[in-house]
Parts: C-alpha cells; structure tokens; sequence
C-alpha cells in the first residue's frame, strides 16, 4: 500500500533502523522508544491488524512471533537458559487502543522493569 508508513519501510522508500530481517518479516527500532528496547516486528506483506493477519495467514502471524522471539534473544532480553530479565510484547488494534499506523505490528519492549498494569487507569 502506498500510502502505508510500513510498507514503505519495507520498499526501502523511508530508512529504518533495522534489527531483523527475513523474507516474510522486518523489526526495526521504534522511533519513540517507550524502554531502552523497543522494537517493532511487522510482517512485509500488508495486514491492518492482528486479527485480519491471523484470518489471512497463520502461518504468517507464527513467523512475526518467532521473529519477536528472535529479537528479544539478540537484544538481550533472554538468556540462554531461561526467561530473564524479560520483554513485553504489545499489539494495539483501533484508535481507541492506540494504533497509530494501520499495518499490524508488535511491540517488544524490554530492558527495564516493565510494571502492572501496563497502563494507568482512565
């Protein structure tokens, strides 16, 4: 889609600040990073949100996890042996949850000690 942030990325049209990459997923830095890491994994091919990528493509949606796996354990965020020190990872759907760019993406955040709930009530 032409006029998609994302898919532009993935054209090479805008630069990103590039992580990961495979031929059906790319995660770059969030430019306004929320943790110490903050990544973003998308798939390439162009999905509005998390549940229209599932309908689609599982198989798809399974690659963009195992990619957001992937980065954690590249940034440091998992060790060898276990789960520490930990990442979140986060996807919005709609206005209302806070998705500001309409190609399905993932959060992962880490690098810090994230807390609970993740956001203050309102």
């Amino acid at each position: 889609m032409s006029d998609c942030l994302f898919c532009r990325m993935v054209a090479g049209e805008i630069p990103a600040d590039v992580v990961h990459e495979t031929d059906r997923v790319l995660a770059f830095r969030d430019i306004n990073p929320q943790a110490p890491t903050h990544v973003l994994v998308i798939p390439k091919e162009h999905h509005r949100n998390l549940a229209a990528l599932a309908a689609a493509d599982a198989e798809l949606l399974a690659a963009v996890a195992r990619a957001a796996g992937e980065v954690a354990r590249q940034e440091g965020l998992v060790s060898d042996g276990g789960v520490e020190p930990g990442y979140r990872v986060v996807t919005n759907t709609g206005p209302d949850a806070g998705q500001s760019v309409d190609h399905v993406h993932l959060h992962l955040v880490g690098g810090r000690p994230l807390g609970w709930p993740p956001f203050p009530k309102g």
